[in-house]
């Protein structure tokens, strides 16, 4: 009788464990349910299609299936701090430059691109006073010169010292580089702080309307095609809620070929939301080699060759860490896209 309780007693231990491993795992397995989306993004007219979902309602009409009760759109002066705000964890995805995230995902971020956003659309813009050498001498103009940037880990400042180095130019030595926000980057230029500026729209226009600046190239010429801003989602939003994030990239798409086709439109959103002049802002739409697009695939080969030059700018600490250059499955997660088109 003591044997049959004993047994009886084990048998009921066992499965009060059991229940709560069971429990335990359903739990851990659930996600927690989301009602508020953040989204980073940039006073720039590459990522406009972010505030016209909002400026149109549509980021709250076509998430409100899925529960969100608010779309929460954070700005950021470069896609730097908007990638460690990600990497904080407060937000869930960001319009941003392909290169911020391929740098801190080298460092640890939990997040890939899912669509395209943008490409090229960024100025190299001289003082007035050096318009002539400069259409003499070419880029070999710009050594000894101070520019003004983003910060190292910006598509601007990638591209911008590829292309100095392609041409004979070593960006740390023979040009100093001043790492700034658009809007000092402008205010520098005008207080002839610095001789040169690169930046991406609309702020060449600007700069080139208020008669302190001249554009004397698109980044276009300077790599073509050149991948720039990407739609980044974080590692938590696509394994715990996939719905969502298959949702905002066609929120973006609609978005984005809302702009392609209504460019005046977008002007006038965008100079609103940031409190432009209407007909600069129209201008800058004129001017730009910028493309809008959605499609992450177009982005692929470019931001491959800026994981390369950015692993090279830090080789040794990378290699002393064990880190390998990213790869397009580490930068890159297609699948939401390609479901979306098939």
């Amino acid at each position: 009788m003591e044997r049959r309780t004993i047994a009886c007693l084990l048998i009921a231990i066992v499965a009060i464990v059991t229940s709560v491993i069971l429990v335990g795992c359903v739990e851990e397995e659930t996600p927690a349910k989301m009602t508020t989306i953040n989204i980073g993004h940039q006073p720039s007219t590459h990522q406009v299609a972010a505030i016209l979902a909002a400026e149109k309602g549509w980021w709250e009409e076509d998430l409100s299936k899925f529960g969100i009760e608010e779309v929460k759109l954070h700005l950021f002066a470069s896609g730097l701090p908007e990638m460690k705000a990600m990497l904080a964890g407060d937000l869930d995805v960001a319009y941003v430059g392909t290169a911020p995230p391929i740098v801190h995902i080298y460092e640890g971020l939990d997040a890939k691109i899912v669509a395209g956003v943008q490409t090229q659309g960024s100025a190299i813009i001289i003082r007035p006073e050096f318009a002539d050498e400069y259409e003499r001498e070419g880029p070999a103009f710009l050594k000894g010169k101070t520019i003004a940037t983003y910060p190292p880990g910006s598509i601007q400042y990638t591209v911008l010292s590829k292309w100095l180095l392609d041409h004979g130019i070593d960006p740390e030595k023979d040009v100093d580089i001043k790492r700034m926000g658009p809007s000092d980057a402008a205010s520098a230029i005008g207080a002839k702080t610095v001789d040169v500026v690169f930046l991406p729209s609309p702020h060449p226009a600007i700069i080139e309307v208020e008669g302190t600046g001249k554009i004397v190239e698109w980044s276009g010429n300077i790599s073509p095609n050149h991948a720039c801003c990407c739609l980044v989602a974080s590692g938590e939003m696509m394994r715990e809620h996939p719905d969502i994030v298959e949702q905002i990239i066609k929120t973006h798409k609609k978005a984005a070929e809302y702009a392609i086709e209504h460019p005046v439109e977008a002007a006038e959103i965008f100079a609103q939301w940031h409190g432009a002049d209407v007909s600069t802002m129209k201008h800058s739409m004129n001017i730009t080699d910028m493309h809008w697009i959605h499609d992450p695939h177009l982005e692929v080969e470019s931001s491959l060759e800026y994981a390369r030059v950015i692993y090279e700018l830090s080789k040794e600490r990378y290699e002393e860490k064990g880190i390998e250059p990213l790869q397009e499955e580490d930068i890159f997660d297609t699948r939401f896209y390609d479901e979306i088109m098939a």
